[in-house]
């Protein structure tokens, strides 16, 4: 296949298939050889987070000096971009000869009548097979729905886990409590798992977290006790259970990704088998960049797009939004939320924080209407005018902000992906970044 055809093969192939489970990509990857067994790995399970720390610790193994291979979601402008080695997309070359290998042996398959590998299925065996091809030394993988079925759980029992939080988001799949999310998740840790990572979990996710390890014989090591991160003048500290790191320059915006650093750290280090090199380690840390998480597009106002789409991604962005906006306003916010979300927690996390939201309704099929939108934020007092196309929305907000403000867009990966190129056609940024969406057939936001 040309690029171009394996691109438009992916991106035809069905987000869930006839069964929910792991037959499928286990009988995909063993027609390829296995690639998942190739080197060692850490695997980022959570509600939020997960792309963040997969790149943080991808980076930390790098600075070891070995090639190391990520495997992230949602892609960015091209599917390759889910497939980093050694910190760069997979190049359309290689997604084409790796997407050749994967869709031969998807052929290939004695499946049931009807039943077809899915598109992330497709992904993470093309992560694996491109791992392999180009040799890596070790790997970092990103979930992307839930743990236990999730296509990224055929890693070998040694692998290192990192739970970076719990919070209620794809109940119809994985149940409508923190413990049973958190028993989904960590289904991905073999009983008994030394080689596990705990980010900052709530009380209520903390005592179900507790009950799953005892009953399991999980030893893990926990952020708030044997792995704390801080802020100090000459840059992060963070300490785990091997090592202290100090002055490690972290340009990623939010106290969140403080902690994401932590866990990142604490089991790049099982991989490794010991603690980090800091010289190095300083310089991949102030490397990593995250698109649409907490990023700025300086301008007059400012604009600041995040990828929040659950109640506690809101929350996060909403703690971290005095830092960014460093006393500057007014703050407005253009925002979409999909239906299947909180949508009324979503704009609640916003009080306070933000002078008067826009809804507007992204163009993904499931977007919430804006009108219902700006009803919901008025019943819990955030000020909010409803303006349905996403781009007159932006055009409203910056008018709101004036040239001294700010304005946040955020509530859904999709609004995101219609409203970035707007922006960087003003020469506010680089190149678009988030691919559009593609109208009913698009799976859950994740991360």
């Amino acid at each position: 296949m040309t690029p171009d055809q394996a691109r438009a093969w992916i991106a035809g192939l069905e987000i869930l298939g006839m069964r929910f489970g792991l037959e499928r990509i286990h009988a995909l990857l063993a027609a390829l050889g296995d690639p998942q067994r190739h080197a060692p790995a850490l695997h980022v399970v959570g509600t939020n987070g997960k792309s963040s720390t997969t790149r943080l610790a991808a980076a930390a193994l790098a600075s070891r000096g070995g090639r190391v291979g990520a495997y992230l979601s949602p892609h960015v402008t091209d599917w390759s971009e889910r497939v980093q080695i050694g910190g760069a997309p997979l190049s359309p070359e290689g997604l084409a000869e790796a997407a050749t290998a994967v869709r031969a042996a998807a052929e290939g398959l004695d499946l049931e009548e009807g039943d077809r590998v899915t598109q992330f299925e497709a992904l993470t065996a093309i992560a694996f097979w491109s791992f392999r091809a180009h040799d890596v030394d070790a790997v970092a993988v990103e979930a992307g729905l839930g743990g236990r079925f999730d296509a990224t759980n055929v890693l070998p029992p040694s692998t290192a886990v990192v739970l970076t939080n719990i919070s209620l988001e794809h109940t119809q799949f994985l149940g409508d409590t923190e413990a049973a999310i958190a028993a989904e998740k960590l289904a991905v840790a073999p009983d008994g798992a030394d080689r596990l990572v705990l980010g900052p979990l709530s009380a209520a996710a903390r005592a179900a977290v507790d009950d799953i390890c005892a009953a399991r014989g999980l030893r893990p090591v926990r952020y708030g006790e044997d792995l704390v991160a801080r802020d100090t003048p000459g840059g992060v500290e963070v300490v785990t259970p091997r090592a202290r790191y100090e002055g490690l320059p972290l340009g990623l915006r939010g106290a969140f990704q403080r902690e994401n650093l932590a866990v990142a750290l604490a089991a790049a280090e099982m991989v490794a088998g010991g603690p980090l090199d800091v010289a190095p380690l300083r310089e991949a840390v102030a490397r990593v960049e995250v698109p649409g998480r907490l990023e700025l597009f300086a301008g007059r106002p400012d604009v600041v797009i995040d990828g929040a789409h659950n109640p506690a991604g809101m929350r996060a962005l909403a703690d971290a939004l005095p830092e960014v906006v460093a006393g500057r306003g007014p703050v407005t916010a253009v925002v979409s939320v999909l239906g299947d979300k909180r949508a009324l927690e979503m704009v609640e996390a916003l009080g306070g924080v933000v002078d008067l939201v826009f809804t507007t309704r992204s163009s993904h099929a499931r977007a919430v209407d804006a009108v219902e939108l700006a009803g919901l934020a008025g019943d819990v007092g955030v000020p909010a005018w409803a303006v349905d196309d996403p781009a007159a929305a932006l055009a409203e907000a910056r008018a709101a902000a004036g040239p001294d403000g700010v304005v946040v867009v955020a509530g859904s990966l999709y609004l995101l992906a219609d409203l970035r190129a707007a922006l960087v056609a003003e020469g506010m940024g680089t190149p678009a970044t988030l691919a559009p969406a593609r109208k009913g057939t698009d799976p859950p936001e994740a991360n």
